[in-house]
């Protein structure tokens, strides 16, 4: 219990230290969360997903799909578009004799493009793995395409709309459409790929939620607010595409090259064949992640490629059992903001310096996107703009608060300090405020310093005799000259007393070696001895002025003191309690009828032992002063 009480307080004392990191820190976290939950963050996410797909390696071409593109020179050969039916009917019938395990025809064929229509039906009735398509939801004009008229009759039509992000690319694909007025329609890409799993013996099954589930993945369907999406349509069953690498990341051949049977059978015997445009005239091509960076800013994909994409991620899962791109629900990626928030305002709070609190950003940055990246490449899209943003975000909170703390812990210190000592004492003073300061006041310590105390010989008699205006003059001329010396010797002007100067060397930084001790007992004797010199200049000074001349007397003690902040909330003063000052003030003031000359200085034992031998001294004697029980040896300095 005993050691729980004495704990108690330092505990305390390291919370309230941390306090600005305790406010900061939620703070930050809640107002980034506002701001993802807002979507302003979602384009600068979007960004971040689209980078770890261009740095993630390129995987090898799925040799289970083949594109047959109708490129320009395809186009050039039949001199024609749409590509007639019967070009269509001979191309779809040397894929079929090559015994392919699906179809997929991505051309709209809901009308006659004669010549050749009727054999085109006849391969359509013939071909039972061929699959269509037809476009469900409407375009901008709201114009949606009919399926080939037999197809949709023996529902092997697909639909292959694709979904837009808001900066036009693709990231997402559909599994299924959900139309108003229909029936669940598939997509053009699952249709193919449910074709290709037949032959594995794999069908479509419900899992235990009632999502869909194709051999060994349960496909989870996109939410409105997976990832980075903020309030995205999540209409039909969604998921995020995992895009096998830019544009060319299937095996393709020409139109043309099965026409004329320059493409192995083997190329095509089992696979997926996918038959759609490729010609950049047709402008069938649509952005996605790739389509960035230095290099590929403005790389296309085209659609037959986006449905590749799309059956290939399917057929991976299904066979290997490949993740699907998972994301984190809301309150776990609240707590990843909320820890990084964490570890900025530590960083900021523990280094305290701009240097070093930058370099331990710029790891930290680097080590959040390192694990993000990392989790990316095992099918995981974690935040990366939040809780960067909440990382750096929260850094300059601290950095502001902590120089908010310097700019108040500095007008202490110079109201405290600022015209009594030093420049460079006050700045030495200000780099070791930590140990100096707490909650706003100079903390009290003990310390072994030397106490000097002045005053003017007949003071009160001078002050009777002259005009207050003139008497605060002179007074005001001959204290900061006074002052000045203590600046210059090293000390700190304690308080002004009437006519009387206290002065403290050796404070507020605590001396730790009797070297240092020893040279601040110099210090204060050559101070007294110097205010000594520059009386003489004064009084000769004032003596042309008709004013009065006058002596001093100085007391010095060497010993234990303590100080600190003294005063109330509005007011505080820097000063030194303790035997020592009485000793200093008592020797001032004591036995006036001792000469000294213009300046009188008399100093105790303690002071003795450190400047004996520097200066010319001599006993006065052994006496009780008051407030001291035992005698104390007096000692002088004399003048020259």
């Amino acid at each position: 219990m005993t050691k729980l009480r004495l704990s108690w307080p330092k505990l305390k004392q390291h919370i309230w230290e941390w306090r600005g990191v305790a406010l900061a820190t939620p703070t930050v976290a809640g107002l980034i969360i506002i701001i993802r939950l807002s979507g302003l963050l979602q384009s600068s996410e979007w960004a971040a997903l689209d980078q770890f797909f261009r740095w993630r390696p390129k995987e090898p071409i799925d040799e289970r799909i083949l594109i047959v593109g109708i490129d320009e020179s395809d186009l050039q050969g039949i001199k024609k578009w749409p590509v007639p039916d019967e070009v269509l009917a001979e191309l779809l019938n040397k894929i079929k004799s090559q015994q392919p395990r699906a179809i997929g025809l991505d051309l709209y064929r809901d009308l006659p493009v004669e010549p050749g229509h009727q054999a085109l039906i006849k391969v359509f009735e013939s071909t039972p793995n061929l699959i269509g398509i037809e476009k469900v939801v409407g375009d901008s004009r709201g114009f949606s395409v009919a399926p080939p008229p037999i197809l949709g009759k023996q529902s092997r039509v697909g639909a292959n709309d694709v979904v837009l992000d808001g900066d036009g690319k693709i990231r997402r694909g559909l599994l299924f459409l959900t139309p108003p007025d229909r029936n669940a329609i598939p997509s053009f890409g699952l249709l193919l790929t449910m074709l290709y799993l037949e032959a594995e013996g794999i069908t479509p099954q419900a899992a235990d939620n009632g999502f869909l589930k194709l051999g060994k993945t349960v496909f989870v369907p996109f939410e409105a607010n997976d990832g980075s999406y903020v309030g995205a349509d999540a209409g039909g069953y969604q998921v995020i595409l995992n895009f096998r690498g830019p544009r060319g990341s299937f095996a393709t051949v020409s139109m043309n090259d099965v026409l004329t049977g320059r493409v192995p059978p083997e190329k095509i015997r089992n696979r997926i064949v996918i038959v759609g445009p490729t010609a950049a005239s047709l402008n069938d091509f649509f952005y996605t992640p790739y389509s960035g960076g230095r290099t590929n800013f403005q790389e296309r994909a085209a659609g037959v490629e986006i449905h590749a994409h799309l059956s290939s991620q399917i057929l991976s899962a299904a066979l290997e059992g490949r993740s699907p791109i998972k994301s984190w629900p809301d309150a776990l990626e609240c707590g990843w903001i909320f820890f990084w928030s964490c570890v900025g305002a530590a960083l900021a709070w523990q280094l305290q310096s701009w240097r070093w609190t930058a370099g331990s950003l710029a790891i930290a940055t680097t080590a959040l996107l390192g694990s993000s990246y990392l989790a990316f490449l095992q099918s995981w899209w974690i935040p990366v703009i939040p809780p960067i943003a909440s990382l750096l975000l929260s850094a300059v909170a601290i950095v502001a608060y902590i120089a908010h703390i310097e700019r108040k812990d500095r007008k202490i210190v110079m109201n405290i300090f600022g015209r009594y000592v030093t420049p460079q004492i006050a700045e030495a003073i200000w780099h070791d405020r930590d140990r100096l300061l707490k909650e706003g006041r100079l903390k009290g310590q003990k310390v072994t310093a030397t106490v000097l105390f002045t005053d003017l010989k007949n003071f009160s008699t001078i002050s009777e005799q002259l005009d207050p205006e003139v008497l605060m003059s002179w007074l005001n001329e001959y204290m900061e000259a006074m002052s000045q010396l203590v600046l210059a010797h090293g000390g700190v002007v304690d308080k002004f007393i009437g006519d009387a100067i206290m002065a403290v060397f050796g404070v507020p930084i605590p001396r730790t070696t009797e070297e240092a001790i020893a040279h601040d007992a110099n210090a204060a004797v050559r101070c007294a001895v110097q205010m000594g010199s520059t009386l003489e200049l004064l009084n000769e000074l004032w003596k042309t002025q008709g004013r009065p001349t006058v002596a001093m007397r100085v007391g010095i003690a060497t010993g234990t003191i303590v100080t600190g902040s003294l005063g109330s909330s509005q007011r505080l003063d820097y000063t030194a309690i303790g035997d020592s000052v009485n000793v200093a003030a008592r020797l001032e003031s004591y036995d006036k009828s001792i000469d000294g000359g213009i300046c009188r200085i008399l100093i105790d034992e303690g002071t003795y032992r450190y400047i004996h031998g520097s200066f010319p001294t001599k006993l006065v004697g052994n006496t009780q002063l008051k407030g001291r029980e035992q005698l104390t040896p007096i000692y002088q300095v004399l003048l020259d």
